[in-house]
């Protein structure tokens, strides 16, 4: 498998009602963008990140974090690393592989109310500016 960047545990943010052996898979529209398909399926081993990500997500349905495992490589996030931050501080990667839902996180840190409509605020003036595009 190559270079271990992290060992985990594992999580990815969503609006999904998905089941223990769900596999999620690249391929699906963007939740920031939604004219771009995503060649990467994105996840974190930062439960807090997971859980903006889940709370951000498109869609009507409640929030969910899920324990997942990569079933192949994956690398760095690049929308959230050395192209903004150095290093990798938010644990965020990507992979072209399936990642496998091993659990849900039934109790996360959730967001009030005013924090979440900061984060949108923040996220569409970052979408606003043309030179913030996703690294896909």
């Amino acid at each position: 498998m190559g270079e271990v960047l992290d060992d985990g545990p594992f999580f990815h943010g969503t609006k999904a009602d998905l089941q223990v052996g769900d596999l999620l898979v690249a391929g699906r529209r963007s939740n920031y963008r939604s004219e771009i398909v995503m060649n990467h399926i994105y996840f974190t081993a930062l439960v807090d990140g997971a859980g903006l990500a889940a709370e951000l997500a498109a869609g009507d349905a409640d929030p969910r974090v899920y324990v997942v495992e990569p079933t192949g490589r994956f690398e760095d996030d690049p929308n959230v690393t050395d192209k903004k931050f150095p290093g990798n501080p938010t644990r965020s990667y990507r992979s072209t592989e399936p990642l496998r839902v091993v659990g849900e996180v039934a109790d996360w840190p959730r967001l009030a109310p005013e924090a979440l409509q900061a984060w949108r605020d923040r996220l569409a003036a970052l979408l606003a500016d043309e030179r913030n595009e996703i690294i896909n």
